[in-house]
């Protein structure tokens, strides 16, 4: 487990929950803390619709709490009657990502003293909202999140270990087994990558123009994510038909190996492009061949077909699934490069990359 801003966050956040409290007196300053823990979030905007959904749980359990102690006290089966209460109407609701602090909230009313009941309801409950306060407090000035390195970073990696996997696997040289394990870890990692855009595009800026650069941005984020995307469709391709490609023609198998560098040299090419390590202004010499050489395919693969060369009609569908996924691998790599261009050529002072490339070795 890498130690990450998040848990340091978390840990500042109680500190400020459980002085505040004390502060102002309040007793049991616990529950401010406990609040903060729930409160925490990776993202300034995701925070904020946690504080929105909290204010809603805390008063459900609060108002639950307060009319059953009213009606039946606070005996431990009634309080068992009020958690079971208390989750249905926020499932309802659709809060059950805060059903936990809601439970709390009820939990931590029902058990304050007989006497003056509803006064010290009413701290308590100001108590844990003291605390999902000061939460949200420290997620916005406290070490405000990277989401961009991180995005770029997980892109490149998993951009580079599927086309490893991609080259490997087109010359019949990948390990079965191991790249069976490594495509669930590369989903996982894609999945991964996915969290880090939406997380990217949730962060918000403070003043509108700076805004709509980073939307230019994100645009461009998520034609790589899609990018990498169709290449990992690719290798999964590659890797459940294994068997019928190696039987291919050897004119065939040629061709896609060629065809397959040339699409997966340019894709690395951009996203070096992308970081200005290659000129804005040079061609991407092959992207313009690409057509030529996808249709030299295509004529070899009709010529083998018009012979009867492939043994059954499954194995030539599972190459036209394969040649359909390279298609729109080409098609989206062309797309990105149009969109990087744009990117480039317009608004060039505004469209600055911030991304620290991280090694690892």
């Amino acid at each position: 487990m890498k130690l990450g801003a998040r848990i340091f966050k978390t840990g500042i956040a109680i500190v400020l929950a459980l002085f505040l409290a004390r502060l102002m007196h309040m007793p049991n300053a616990v529950f401010a803390g406990i609040a903060a823990i729930f409160a925490i979030k990776p993202t300034i905007y995701r925070s904020y619709l946690s504080i929105i959904e909290q204010l809603q749980g805390n008063i459900i359990g609060a108002v639950v709490g307060v009319v059953l102690v009213m009606l039946f006290n606070n005996n431990v089966l009634v309080v068992g009657l009020g958690a079971i209460i208390t989750i249905i109407i926020m499932v309802r609701l659709k809060l059950e990502n805060n059903v936990s602090l809601g439970l709390v909230t009820m939990i931590a009313l029902m058990e304050t003293p007989g006497e003056h009941f509803l006064q010290f309801a009413g701290i308590r409950f100001s108590t844990l909202l003291l605390g999902i306060l000061s939460a949200f407090i420290v997620n916005l000035i406290f070490l405000p999140p990277k989401y961009e390195t991180k995005l770029y970073n997980g892109i490149s990696k998993v951009t580079e270990d599927v086309l490893r996997w991609v080259r490997l696997t087109s010359r019949h040289a990948a390990e079965h087994q191991l790249l069976k394990k490594d495509i669930i870890t590369l989903k996982e990692r894609l999945l991964r990558v996915n969290e880090f855009l939406s997380m990217y595009k949730e962060e918000r800026s403070y003043f509108k123009k700076s805004s709509i650069d980073k939307q230019r941005k994100a645009v461009v984020y998520r034609q790589m994510v899609t990018l990498l995307q169709s290449s990992y469709d690719i290798l999964k391709i590659l890797h459940r038909y294994e068997q019928d490609f190696r039987q291919l023609p050897h004119t065939i198998s040629e061709q896609l190996q060629e065809l397959l560098d040339s699409i997966m040299g340019d894709h690395e090419k951009l996203l070096l492009k992308f970081l200005g390590k290659i000129r804005k202004d040079s061609e991407i010499e092959s992207i313009q061949l690409m057509e030529e050489q996808r249709n030299q395919l295509m004529e070899i693969f009709l010529q083998e077909v018009k012979s009867e060369y492939f043994p059954s009609q499954v194995q030539q569908f599972h190459f036209m699934r394969l040649l359909s996924a390279i298609v729109e691998y080409q098609e989206q790599l062309q797309h990105f490069e149009k969109l990087l261009d744009s990117f480039q050529s317009f608004h060039k002072d505004k469209n600055e990359v911030n991304v620290i490339e991280i090694n690892e070795e």
